[in-house]
Protein backbone atom coordinates (compact mmCIF):
# COMPACT_ATOMS: atom_id res chain seq x y z
CA UNK A 1 0.00 0.00 0.00
CA UNK A 2 1.08 3.41 -0.60
CA UNK A 3 0.33 6.68 1.49
CA UNK A 4 0.67 10.55 0.74
CA UNK A 5 -0.02 13.51 2.53
CA UNK A 6 -1.47 16.15 0.02
CA UNK A 7 -1.48 19.78 0.87
CA UNK A 8 -4.45 21.63 2.36
CA UNK A 9 -3.46 24.74 3.89
CA UNK A 10 -2.81 23.20 7.38
CA UNK A 11 0.44 21.66 9.40
CA UNK A 12 -0.84 18.03 8.69
CA UNK A 13 -2.09 18.00 5.43
CA UNK A 14 -4.89 15.37 4.45
CA UNK A 15 -4.26 11.58 3.54
CA UNK A 16 -4.65 9.57 0.43
CA UNK A 17 -4.18 6.48 -0.99
CA UNK A 18 -2.08 6.47 -4.18
CA UNK A 19 -2.30 3.67 -6.54
CA UNK A 20 0.85 1.36 -6.88
CA UNK A 21 1.70 3.05 -10.36
CA UNK A 22 1.76 6.86 -8.81
CA UNK A 23 -0.89 7.85 -10.96
CA UNK A 24 -4.22 8.34 -9.13
CA UNK A 25 -5.18 8.86 -5.88
CA UNK A 26 -8.24 8.75 -3.17
CA UNK A 27 -8.82 10.72 0.06
CA UNK A 28 -9.06 8.25 2.98
CA UNK A 29 -12.21 9.94 4.11
CA UNK A 30 -14.14 8.21 6.90
CA UNK A 31 -10.82 6.13 7.98
CA UNK A 32 -8.16 9.17 9.02
CA UNK A 33 -7.93 12.50 8.04
CA UNK A 34 -3.49 12.75 8.59
CA UNK A 35 -1.03 9.92 8.40
CA UNK A 36 -0.42 10.31 12.00
CA UNK A 37 -4.08 9.70 12.71
CA UNK A 38 -3.81 6.17 11.15
CA UNK A 39 -0.51 5.22 12.81
CA UNK A 40 -2.61 5.88 15.77
CA UNK A 41 -5.28 3.74 15.16
CA UNK A 42 -3.31 1.08 12.62
CA UNK A 43 -5.31 -2.12 13.54
CA UNK A 44 -8.28 -0.83 12.71
CA UNK A 45 -7.36 1.58 10.26
CA UNK A 46 -5.01 -0.26 7.82
CA UNK A 47 -7.32 -2.83 6.46
CA UNK A 48 -10.06 -0.22 5.17
CA UNK A 49 -6.70 1.73 3.55
CA UNK A 50 -5.75 -1.36 1.76
CA UNK A 51 -9.90 -1.76 0.66
CA UNK A 52 -9.30 1.46 -1.18
CA UNK A 53 -5.73 1.05 -2.17
CA UNK A 54 -6.86 -2.50 -4.07
CA UNK A 55 -9.84 -0.71 -5.65
CA UNK A 56 -7.41 1.99 -6.85
CA UNK A 57 -5.76 -0.28 -8.81
CA UNK A 58 -8.52 -2.28 -10.02
CA UNK A 59 -9.95 1.09 -11.07
CA UNK A 60 -12.69 1.03 -9.56
CA UNK A 61 -12.31 3.67 -7.01
CA UNK A 62 -15.21 6.03 -7.67
CA UNK A 63 -13.86 9.13 -6.21
CA UNK A 64 -9.63 8.68 -7.65
CA UNK A 65 -8.40 11.58 -9.38
CA UNK A 66 -5.07 11.94 -10.82
CA UNK A 67 -2.11 12.13 -8.05
CA UNK A 68 0.19 15.45 -8.58
CA UNK A 69 3.46 14.67 -6.51
CA UNK A 70 4.25 18.18 -6.53
CA UNK A 71 0.93 18.90 -4.04
CA UNK A 72 2.15 16.58 -1.75
CA UNK A 73 4.00 17.54 1.44
CA UNK A 74 6.73 15.00 3.42
CA UNK A 75 4.08 11.78 3.73
CA UNK A 76 4.19 12.20 7.78
CA UNK A 77 4.83 16.38 7.42
CA UNK A 78 6.02 16.28 10.72
CA UNK A 79 6.62 13.87 13.77
CA UNK A 80 7.16 13.46 17.18
CA UNK A 81 10.83 11.96 17.07
CA UNK A 82 13.17 12.10 13.74
CA UNK A 83 16.21 9.79 14.27
CA UNK A 84 18.75 9.32 11.75
CA UNK A 85 21.67 6.58 11.72
CA UNK A 86 24.85 6.10 10.21
CA UNK A 87 24.44 2.12 9.34
CA UNK A 88 26.79 1.91 5.93
CA UNK A 89 30.52 2.19 8.28
CA UNK A 90 31.79 2.34 3.95
CA UNK A 91 30.61 6.26 4.47
CA UNK A 92 32.14 6.34 8.18
CA UNK A 93 35.79 4.95 7.03
CA UNK A 94 35.75 7.32 3.87
CA UNK A 95 35.21 10.11 5.77
CA UNK A 96 37.54 9.62 8.52
CA UNK A 97 40.26 8.45 6.63
CA UNK A 98 39.96 11.58 4.36
CA UNK A 99 39.26 14.26 6.75
CA UNK A 100 41.75 12.53 9.48
CA UNK A 101 38.53 12.23 12.43
CA UNK A 102 38.51 10.94 15.58
CA UNK A 103 34.93 9.64 15.72
CA UNK A 104 35.23 7.58 19.49
CA UNK A 105 32.40 4.82 18.74
CA UNK A 106 32.19 1.22 19.47
CA UNK A 107 32.61 -1.53 17.70
CA UNK A 108 29.01 -3.62 16.79
CA UNK A 109 27.25 -0.21 18.51
CA UNK A 110 25.53 2.03 15.85
CA UNK A 111 25.74 6.00 15.40
CA UNK A 112 22.52 7.75 15.75
CA UNK A 113 21.67 11.63 16.10
CA UNK A 114 18.37 13.27 17.13
CA UNK A 115 17.33 15.35 14.02
CA UNK A 116 14.87 17.82 13.83
CA UNK A 117 11.21 16.49 13.16
CA UNK A 118 9.15 20.08 13.00
CA UNK A 119 10.09 21.06 9.48
CA UNK A 120 9.94 18.18 6.98
CA UNK A 121 9.64 19.28 3.34
CA UNK A 122 7.64 17.82 0.36
CA UNK A 123 9.47 16.08 -2.77
CA UNK A 124 9.00 19.14 -4.52
CA UNK A 125 8.84 22.29 -2.68
CA UNK A 126 11.62 24.70 -3.18
CA UNK A 127 15.04 24.33 0.01
CA UNK A 128 15.44 27.62 1.12
CA UNK A 129 18.92 28.43 2.78
CA UNK A 130 20.13 31.33 4.35
CA UNK A 131 23.87 31.46 1.84
CA UNK A 132 25.75 29.17 -0.12
CA UNK A 133 28.67 29.33 2.31
CA UNK A 134 27.24 26.97 4.61
CA UNK A 135 28.68 24.74 2.44
CA UNK A 136 25.33 22.51 1.26
CA UNK A 137 25.09 18.81 0.57
CA UNK A 138 22.56 15.74 0.44
CA UNK A 139 22.38 12.67 1.36
CA UNK A 140 20.17 9.98 0.06
CA UNK A 141 18.53 7.26 2.65
CA UNK A 142 15.95 5.41 3.17
CA UNK A 143 14.20 5.65 6.62
CA UNK A 144 11.18 3.45 8.77
CA UNK A 145 7.80 4.68 10.50
CA UNK A 146 7.44 2.95 13.01
CA UNK A 147 4.30 2.16 16.16
CA UNK A 148 4.83 2.25 19.56
CA UNK A 149 7.78 0.42 20.56
CA UNK A 150 9.01 -0.99 24.53
CA UNK A 151 11.74 0.00 25.89
CA UNK A 152 14.62 -2.60 26.09
CA UNK A 153 12.69 -4.54 22.50
CA UNK A 154 15.50 -7.11 20.81
CA UNK A 155 15.94 -7.26 17.51
CA UNK A 156 14.06 -10.22 16.94
CA UNK A 157 10.78 -8.52 17.93
CA UNK A 158 12.08 -5.31 16.28
CA UNK A 159 10.90 -5.75 12.54
CA UNK A 160 6.86 -6.14 13.45
CA UNK A 161 7.19 -2.27 14.62
CA UNK A 162 8.13 -1.16 11.07
CA UNK A 163 4.88 -0.07 9.32
CA UNK A 164 5.95 1.94 6.69
CA UNK A 165 9.26 2.99 4.56
CA UNK A 166 10.25 6.07 2.97
CA UNK A 167 12.50 7.27 0.79
CA UNK A 168 14.76 10.64 1.82
CA UNK A 169 17.13 13.79 1.40
CA UNK A 170 19.01 14.32 4.91
CA UNK A 171 20.37 17.80 3.88
CA UNK A 172 23.51 18.50 5.59
CA UNK A 173 25.16 21.71 6.11
CA UNK A 174 28.89 20.79 5.24
CA UNK A 175 30.51 23.93 7.01
CA UNK A 176 28.96 23.55 10.39
CA UNK A 177 28.74 19.65 10.65
CA UNK A 178 32.43 18.89 11.51
CA UNK A 179 32.57 21.56 14.13
CA UNK A 180 29.78 20.46 15.82
CA UNK A 181 30.18 16.94 15.77
CA UNK A 182 33.71 17.55 17.75
CA UNK A 183 31.95 19.56 20.36
CA UNK A 184 30.68 15.65 21.78
CA UNK A 185 27.27 16.62 21.16
CA UNK A 186 24.93 15.81 18.18
CA UNK A 187 25.02 18.00 14.85
CA UNK A 188 22.13 20.77 15.12
CA UNK A 189 22.59 23.69 12.56
CA UNK A 190 24.15 21.66 10.37
CA UNK A 191 20.79 19.52 9.68
CA UNK A 192 18.35 20.72 8.75
CA UNK A 193 15.05 20.29 7.40
CA UNK A 194 14.51 16.99 5.77
CA UNK A 195 13.06 16.13 2.51
CA UNK A 196 10.92 13.03 1.84
CA UNK A 197 10.18 11.32 -1.55
CA UNK A 198 5.78 12.13 -2.46
CA UNK A 199 4.61 8.34 -0.91
CA UNK A 200 5.30 5.99 2.31
CA UNK A 201 5.26 2.36 1.44
CA UNK A 202 4.14 -0.79 3.71
CA UNK A 203 6.70 -3.80 3.46
CA UNK A 204 4.84 -5.63 1.06
CA UNK A 205 5.23 -3.34 -1.49
CA UNK A 206 8.88 -3.74 -1.39
CA UNK A 207 8.74 -7.50 -2.18
CA UNK A 208 11.70 -9.57 -1.88
CA UNK A 209 14.15 -6.70 -1.78
CA UNK A 210 12.99 -5.90 1.98
CA UNK A 211 15.32 -9.10 3.37
CA UNK A 212 17.45 -9.06 6.23
CA UNK A 213 16.13 -6.09 7.72
CA UNK A 214 17.61 -4.40 4.66
CA UNK A 215 16.08 -2.75 1.79
CA UNK A 216 18.78 -4.33 -1.07
CA UNK A 217 18.13 -2.26 -3.63
CA UNK A 218 19.67 0.88 -5.63
CA UNK A 219 19.03 4.75 -4.96
CA UNK A 220 19.85 6.41 -7.92
CA UNK A 221 20.72 10.42 -7.26
CA UNK A 222 21.02 12.93 -9.78
CA UNK A 223 22.44 15.97 -9.99
CA UNK A 224 21.19 18.96 -12.21
CA UNK A 225 20.26 15.61 -14.65
CA UNK A 226 23.55 14.20 -14.53
CA UNK A 227 24.26 10.64 -12.66
CA UNK A 228 25.94 10.96 -9.69
CA UNK A 229 25.43 7.16 -7.89
CA UNK A 230 23.14 4.74 -7.46
CA UNK A 231 24.33 2.52 -4.23
CA UNK A 232 22.47 -0.48 -3.10
CA UNK A 233 20.74 -0.47 0.62
CA UNK A 234 22.43 -4.16 0.92
CA UNK A 235 25.33 -3.20 2.23
CA UNK A 236 24.06 -1.74 4.93
CA UNK A 237 25.97 -2.48 8.20
CA UNK A 238 23.84 -2.48 10.81
CA UNK A 239 20.31 -3.65 9.92
CA UNK A 240 16.78 -1.36 10.71
CA UNK A 241 15.33 -3.53 13.35
CA UNK A 242 19.36 -3.53 15.31
CA UNK A 243 19.06 0.40 14.93
CA UNK A 244 15.35 0.15 16.37
CA UNK A 245 16.67 -1.89 19.36
CA UNK A 246 19.58 0.66 20.11
CA UNK A 247 17.22 3.44 19.91
CA UNK A 248 14.77 1.59 22.30
CA UNK A 249 17.44 0.26 24.66
CA UNK A 250 16.48 2.98 27.01
CA UNK A 251 13.66 4.53 26.36
CA UNK A 252 10.13 3.61 24.58
CA UNK A 253 9.15 5.31 20.91
CA UNK A 254 6.61 6.47 20.41
CA UNK A 255 3.77 6.07 17.06
CA UNK A 256 5.28 8.26 14.19
CA UNK A 257 8.87 7.82 15.12
CA UNK A 258 10.85 8.18 12.15
CA UNK A 259 14.19 6.10 11.98
CA UNK A 260 16.31 6.49 8.90
CA UNK A 261 19.38 4.86 7.68
CA UNK A 262 21.96 7.33 7.22
CA UNK A 263 23.50 7.93 4.11
CA UNK A 264 24.03 5.20 0.98
CA UNK A 265 26.99 3.64 0.56
CA UNK A 266 28.81 0.88 -1.08
CA UNK A 267 32.67 -0.71 -1.51
CA UNK A 268 32.33 -0.56 -4.91
CA UNK A 269 31.90 3.17 -5.08
CA UNK A 270 33.96 3.03 -8.46
CA UNK A 271 30.91 1.98 -9.69
CA UNK A 272 28.10 2.91 -8.41
CA UNK A 273 28.95 6.19 -6.77
CA UNK A 274 27.69 7.80 -3.90
CA UNK A 275 24.52 9.23 -2.46
CA UNK A 276 26.07 12.35 -1.26
CA UNK A 277 28.79 15.42 -1.91
CA UNK A 278 30.73 14.77 1.05
CA UNK A 279 31.74 11.29 0.33
CA UNK A 280 32.58 12.08 -3.25
CA UNK A 281 34.82 14.97 -1.87
CA UNK A 282 36.38 12.18 0.73
CA UNK A 283 37.07 9.76 -2.04
CA UNK A 284 38.84 12.68 -4.57
CA UNK A 285 41.21 13.63 -1.16
CA UNK A 286 41.86 9.76 -0.58
CA UNK A 287 42.76 9.55 -4.15
CA UNK A 288 43.94 12.94 -5.83
CA UNK A 289 45.14 14.82 -2.36
CA UNK A 290 42.30 17.69 -2.68
CA UNK A 291 38.56 17.96 -3.21
CA UNK A 292 37.47 18.71 -7.03
CA UNK A 293 33.37 18.54 -6.22
CA UNK A 294 32.31 21.64 -5.07
CA UNK A 295 29.46 21.78 -2.44
CA UNK A 296 25.88 23.26 -3.92
CA UNK A 297 24.72 26.05 -5.68
CA UNK A 298 21.37 28.02 -5.30
CA UNK A 299 19.50 26.60 -8.56
CA UNK A 300 21.00 22.63 -8.42
CA UNK A 301 18.45 20.47 -8.68
CA UNK A 302 18.47 17.12 -6.79
CA UNK A 303 16.22 13.84 -7.94
CA UNK A 304 16.48 10.67 -5.67
CA UNK A 305 14.36 7.73 -6.91
CA UNK A 306 13.91 4.13 -5.74
CA UNK A 307 12.71 1.62 -8.45
CA UNK A 308 11.75 -2.18 -7.29
CA UNK A 309 12.51 -5.28 -8.90
CA UNK A 310 9.61 -5.05 -11.65
CA UNK A 311 11.53 -1.44 -12.47
CA UNK A 312 8.43 0.80 -11.24
CA UNK A 313 9.14 3.44 -8.96
CA UNK A 314 8.17 2.89 -5.26
CA UNK A 315 8.27 5.97 -3.64
CA UNK A 316 7.69 8.54 -6.25
CA UNK A 317 10.41 10.80 -7.10
CA UNK A 318 12.35 13.66 -4.87
CA UNK A 319 12.87 16.22 -7.77
CA UNK A 320 13.69 19.83 -5.56
CA UNK A 321 15.85 22.56 -6.02
CA UNK A 322 17.62 24.85 -3.52
CA UNK A 323 17.03 28.63 -3.45
CA UNK A 324 18.03 31.52 -0.79
CA UNK A 325 15.77 31.96 2.36
CA UNK A 326 14.04 34.90 1.93
CA UNK A 327 12.36 36.48 5.42
CA UNK A 328 8.70 36.77 5.73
Amino acid sequence: MKLATLKDGSRDGRLVIVSKDLKTATLATGIALTLQDALENWDEAEPKLQQKYAALNDATEQDAFAFDPAQAMAPLPRAYQWADASAFLNHGSLMEQAFKLDIKKDKGVPIIYQGAGDDFLGACDDYPVPGEEHQIDFEGEVAVILDDVPMGVQAEQAEKHIKLFMLLNDVSLRAHLFKEVSIGFGPLRAKPSTVFAPVAVTPDELGDAWHDGRIKLPLEVQCNGEWFGHPNGEEMSFSFPELVMHLARTRNLKVGTILGSGTFSNQNYKEVGSACLAEKRAIEIIEQGEPKTPFLKFGDRLQFEMKGQDGQSIFGKINHQFVPYQEV
